[in-house]
């Protein structure tokens, strides 16, 4: 490592990188996995998860770990990205995350600054965090100023609409037993009355004072939002989730304006400026951005920002292991998304007690990597410093 500042010097440089390994990992899951867009035919049952994951050293022997990842298609395309552009860290200082991102996405100009090309840097700029917190020997959220140790936290991963509704009353007994604290359910089925159904089986089911939302995975037209989005008004929802398509911020306006309950959207979205968008049009109570879809922690420090300065609530969408950190640093009291898909993936796991999701106090991000990630390895390639 080498360190400057004298007048006039080169600039101070605490350490460098000298190694980043991108690995291309497909996580199976359990069986087709299927939501309102399968049974309106836009897409095919899940079979698996593409993740990319970044593994950065330095030559002061700090390490980093970082992940995106892909539902259904566009795994290999953030791979090849992340590949394309990974030589211009080597030589960096990895404190130097801001300029880093920057540079990475002018690296990849061409192809813009949202969607594949963006979630392919967030694997990098994940890791970058991770190196950070753990040289401070603190756990990212307290590297980022946390407001509270813990999160309220609800689950997704029982409620999918291939399972009968018994099996997913089944499951929400099981989740609520394991401590977390609140229950989500997919709705947005071709007959919006079965969805009425369902959301009134799991209600009875949970009781009044369990925290319940619903997820319509945007398959609802205006008016269908509007008419469904009243009748759910006598089941206390907490909120109602992508009613709409991810880019109608004008009607999630509307819809927001007329609903008590509330509404949340944005997980599909792949940058702060498509954010942005729903915030400036009041389009959302309740935002989910996604850390690894919108470029990483960095682009979700500016959004949060944006949020907080709208008093905005939020409850990032998926990878808990990320957003458990972002989450607990946000200054009003957040929501986390509970799924236990990538259990098999890390060695660690998060606790749930008594409704919410604790932080640990391992540094970084607290994971490391499992033997059967490894294992699930389709790809890896790994870029050294040319000395």
């Amino acid at each position: 490592m080498t360190s400057t500042a004298r007048e006039g010097a080169a600039p101070a440089v605490l350490d460098r990188i000298t190694s980043v390994t991108l690995s291309s990992v497909t996580l199976p899951l359990p069986g087709g996995i299927s939501d309102a867009k399968v049974l309106t035919g836009r897409q095919r049952p899940m079979t698996e998860v593409a993740f990319l994951f970044a593994e950065i050293r330095t030559e002061g022997g700090a390490e980093g770990i970082g992940f995106s990842y892909s539902k259904r298609a566009g795994g290999p395309a953030q791979f090849a990205h992340a590949r394309e552009v990974a030589p211009d860290l080597i030589g960096e200082d990895p404190s130097d995350i801001g300029r880093l991102w920057t540079k990475l996405v002018w690296s990849g100009a061409s192809v813009g600054r949202s969607g594949a090309a963006t979630q392919a840097l967030a694997a990098f700029d994940v890791a970058l965090w991770d190196l950070k917190a753990k040289r401070a020997g603190l756990p990212l959220a307290k590297l980022l100023g946390a407001h509270r140790d813990s999160v309220r936290c609800y689950n997704t991963s029982g409620g999918f609409l291939h399972e009968s509704i018994d099996q997913v009353m089944d499951n929400a007994t099981r989740t609520l037993e394991a401590g977390v604290g609140g229950i989500k359910i997919k709705v947005g089925q071709p007959d919006w009355a079965e969805d009425l159904r369902r959301v009134a089986a799991v209600r009875e089911h949970i009781g009044d004072t369990v925290p319940l939302m619903v997820d319509a995975n945007q398959q609802w037209d205006r008016p269908t939002a509007m008419r469904v989005g009243r009748a759910l008004e006598e089941f206390g929802l907490v909120w109602i989730e992508e009613p709409l398509d991810a880019y109608d911020a004008e009607g999630h306006a509307a819809l927001a304006r007329s609903l008590t309950t509330a509404v949340a959207t944005g997980e599909m979205l792949t940058s702060v400026a498509e954010h942005y968008e729903l915030i400036r049009h009041g389009a959302v109570d309740i935002l989910q951005p996604d850390a690894p879809r919108i470029g990483g922690i960095t682009q979700f420090l500016k959004l949060a920002t944006l949020a907080e300065h709208r008093n905005l609530q939020i409850a990032p969408h998926f990878a808990m292991e990320i957003h458990v950190h972002l989450a607990t640093a946000y200054p009003n009291e957040p929501w986390v998304e509970h799924f236990d898909w990538l259990y098999p993936l890390f060695n660690e796991r998060l606790e749930t007690t008594g409704g919410r999701m604790h932080l640990s106090d391992r540094p970084g991000l607290g994971i490391t990597l499992s033997e059967q990630a490894r294992a699930w390895t389709v790809d890896r390639v790994e870029i050294d410093a040319p000395y």
